[in-house]
């Protein structure tokens, strides 16, 4: 081995390194901007639940960054909101809003990113990222709708008549969207990741 090749190695690790900040920083904007559709579309807001598109770009997070990656760019974006930057749904920000009901779906996202990113690793097949999608979805929906209720039921204060079952129905509208654009981000997500063969560096 030359010695110019061992001195390769240190800068293409580094090469690698700035590539996996830059796709962390595109996702983390990708979540940014995603959270507030809502806010040109007010429409878009069922039972105080904003139909966002935050479960989308999480979900790619991971089948094209990988779990790693995927994880921290989510983390990224839910550190800055709690910093006070205003990028979750509505424009809100800052660490009160660890307290809204909604914000179990953003903690969520973070685990689904990690989950679908380790089941494409496992298996990078179109089917699997497809799967994965749909799974990850499906996750959201069931830990970000008990987070949802329980926070509620304890410390925000439920509006009269609310129980599990409709927190639950305020749930159901979005989810066809969801599953319909999850089927479409493991399709996406699968050829983006064959181009940009970022799964090597994760």
């Amino acid at each position: 081995m030359t010695t110019e090749t061992v001195q390769s190695k240190p800068k293409q690790k580094q090469k690698l390194r700035t590539v996996e900040l830059v796709y962390c920083g595109l996702f983390a904007t990708l979540m940014m901007i995603g959270a507030n559709i809502t806010s040109f579309a007010p429409f878009m807001v069922i039972g105080g639940v904003p139909i966002t598109l935050q479960a989308f770009f999480a979900i790619l997070a991971g089948l094209i960054l990988g779990s790693r990656l995927g994880a921290i760019s989510v983390t990224v974006y839910m550190l800055i909101g709690l910093a006070g930057a205003p990028v979750f749904a509505r424009f809100s920000g800052g660490f009160s809003q660890i307290l809204s009901p909604t914000f179990g779906f953003i903690v969520t996202f973070i685990l689904v990113a990690f989950l679908v990113g380790k089941m494409v690793e496992k298996r990078p097949t179109k089917t699997m990222f497809i799967t994965a999608a749909i799974i990850g979805t499906l996750v959201s929906y069931l830990l970000g709708t008990n987070w949802m209720y329980a926070a509620y039921m304890l410390w925000f204060g439920a509006p009269d008549g609310f129980s599990y079952s409709m927190a639950w129905l305020w749930m159901m509208p979005p989810l066809p969207k969801d599953l319909i654009l999850a089927i479409f981000a493991g399709i996406f997500g699968y050829r983006i990741q064959k181009v940009l063969k970022v799964g090597k560096t994760r």
